[in-house]
């Protein structure tokens, strides 16, 4: 792991900022954890993705029935990842330790790994938001170009075009391609990881086999494999369409800011918590249904503000922490629609792509 150093130079900011979080969850009385509004998620969720398989393996629709199921099936799989398995694995799912590790697993029974999961995202990710060669989810290369530091290809003056194909690869790569990569080079992005024990051994080929034999194998079996494969396809296009612009829409904007290591280390620009603020933005915070599906991944600052609190409560936080922020003057992004945060992504990716 590269060593970045953060300034301590907003000390009355965060203090503030955390006095009034916890005083908000003081006074109300409120847990930080989840609440019966994720829980009642986590059923429909569940529920409609064991609906869905139960459904295609029966095999009594038209192919093109059994087509929007397999989408449907992504936009389950996104939804679980989305509220069951991050907040499990940030430990913010239940006040109880077994309840967050049991949905954590989740990732594992959707193709994922969830050891290489919270040292890529909880460790790297949100450690060191946007800074090149540590935060593996704005490292895209060579395929895009996401910062001015990073190498620029003739085929990058398109990326504001065709990254709507490589998005809908997403959740395969991760699956296939980027878990194996980290399981044998053990580094995440430019960084090395802790080895894993003898269990986590067992655990990721275990789960990797038994996620192939019921959504590959087994299916294949009954109902042949080209239509399983089509299948498939549809479920693993909507599933890394949905999870890719999520993210890159909290990340990779006109608002936000990309760093090298070696920038964070020479100009020590800000401590950790106005780096969190400059790094993400917020969108459609106003819409219910977004904020519903996207398990509040829409109020990304707040998440990475405080990763450990559900995103039940983020409506909440958020009116906290912008209030905060006008008061010291603190930079605060959020995009009001989807929409916008959408053209500002593609208008960032255009111009970075060409710089």
């Amino acid at each position: 792991m590269q060593k970045v150093r953060f300034a301590n130079d907003h000390k009355l900011f965060t203090a503030a900022l955390k006095s009034k979080v916890n005083d908000y969850f003081t006074k109300n009385n409120l847990s930080p954890a989840g609440n019966f509004r994720l829980y009642l998620k986590t059923i429909v969720f569940i529920a409609t993705a064991i609906l869905c398989y139960v459904v295609l393996m029966l095999d009594i629709l038209p192919a093109w029935a059994a087509l929007s199921m397999c989408a449907l099936l992504g936009v389950a799989f996104s939804g679980i990842g989305f509220n069951v398995m991050h907040d499990g694995g940030h430990n913010s799912y239940s006040s109880k330790k077994w309840v967050n590790e049991l949905m954590s697993y989740s990732l594992n029974v959707l193709g994922g790994n969830i050891y290489l999961w919270k040292v890529k995202h909880n460790l790297n990710h949100h450690s060191f938001t946007n800074i090149d060669g540590i935060d593996e989810d704005i490292d895209i290369r060579p395929f895009l170009r996401t910062g001015t530091d990073q190498p620029l290809r003739g085929y990058h003056r398109y990326q504001h075009i065709y990254w709507v194909v490589l998005y809908g690869m997403v959740y395969f790569a991760w699956i296939f391609i980027k878990d194996f990569k980290k399981y044998f080079s053990g580094k995440i992005a430019d960084t090395r990881f802790k080895k894993m024990n003898r269990r986590e051994h067992i655990i990721f080929w275990a789960s990797k086999l038994i996620y192939l034999g019921i959504f590959i194998v087994f299916p294949s079996l009954q109902l042949g494999f080209l239509p399983v494969i089509t299948g498939y396809a549809v479920l693993s296009v909507v599933c890394g369409f949905i999870l890719g612009i999520v993210f890159q829409m909290a990340h990779v904007t006109q608002g936000t800011s990309v760093h090298t290591a070696t920038y964070e280390k020479t100009n020590d620009m800000s401590d950790w918590f106005v780096h969190q603020l400059a790094t993400t933005a917020n969108f459609s915070t106003k819409s219910k249904l977004v904020s519903w599906f996207a398990g509040g991944l829409n109020f990304q600052v707040e998440h990475h503000l405080f990763p450990q609190i559900s995103h039940v409560h983020y409506p909440e936080i958020n009116r906290l922490v912008k209030a905060t922020c006008r008061e010291y003057n603190i930079r605060y992004s959020e995009y009001p629609t989807f929409y916008s945060a959408l053209r500002s992504h593609v208008e960032y990716l255009k111009t970075v792509g060409r710089q």
